[in-house]
């Protein structure tokens, strides 16, 4: 998924005095096949995975795992379709910040090729870098896109699912979606990250998306109400800042809520 072109390719084509590449010298083809294929791995891989847990809990074990259902009635045909519809925009645009990070932004990053060049330990803390970066932005992008002027325009496409399922992951607003995507290009400018560990943690991303808007609570209430279990932002969670549309605002983690003031437990 990552483009194999390098910043130093680019650097040989300058021409002058080129202490900092110019990113239009990039081959646009190159750029639009790119996009093009970064936009079809996110689609294929919506569709795919939500797919499988749509069909997991909503179909086939629907009536057996009816006690974890966070809402009593399931959410309308017409809600699924909707969702779908904005996820397909959201992949395109995700897709385009990508293809954006790798190639034409790729020499203005830290982005580095083998692992050795930090060693395997920075390559296993960087995991752990990306989620308090991403969990921060996300923390304070969610909450401004909660106040009355940026929730109405952009926010509420993706409030208009109360009763979340696995496709409400990528039910995106454009706007919101490109704020979101944006995360991208922030992390790989601010730490050095492997091209795999990239990857692999967005693919995690999204399967923790899906996990907070699946509509069931699959983690154990051991794991949750334990001293660590309390600071993870779980389906549950997340299941209440749909219903209530306020409060609950973090990513990964309910440290920010808790901070601010924000976390809350009512269940209306």
């Amino acid at each position: 998924m990552v483009a194999q072109l390098q910043a130093t390719t680019i650097v040989q084509e300058l021409k002058g005095d080129a202490a900092r590449p110019n990113p239009f010298l990039w081959p646009m083809k190159e750029v639009i096949d790119q996009l093009i294929a970064n936009f079809t791995i996110l689609t294929v891989r919506y569709f795919v995975l939500c797919g499988f847990f749509f069909i997991m809990f909503y179909v086939l074990l629907r009536r057996p795992l009816k006690k974890y259902r966070l809402q009593e009635d399931s959410p309308a045909g017409s809600d699924f379709r909707r969702e779908i519809l904005y996820s397909i925009s959201s992949a395109l645009v995700i897709g385009a910040v990508f293809t954006m990070t790798i190639t034409v932004l790729l020499p203005y990053t830290l982005i580095y090729d083998n692992i050795g060049t930090y060693g395997t330990g920075y390559y296993v803390l960087s995991y752990l870098l990306m989620l308090v970066i991403h969990d921060t932005y996300f923390y304070w992008t969610h909450r401004l896109i909660h106040s009355k002027r940026l929730f109405r325009v952009i926010h509420r496409v993706h409030h208009r699912s109360t009763n979340p399922s696995p496709w409400t992951s990528y039910s995106f607003h454009p706007l919101e979606a490109l704020i979101q995507a944006l995360v991208i290009p922030i992390i790989a400018m601010t730490i050095p990250v492997q091209k795999s560990a990239l990857i692999i943690y967005f693919f995690f991303q999204f399967v923790q998306n899906i996990y907070g808007h699946l509509g069931y609570e699959i983690l154990p209430a051991f794991v949750r109400n334990s001293r660590l279990g309390k600071h993870i932002n779980t389906s549950v969670i997340h299941n209440r800042h749909h219903r209530r549309t306020k409060g609950n605002y973090g990513l990964y983690f309910t440290t920010w809520d808790r901070l601010m003031g924000t976390y809350s437990t009512d269940p209306a």
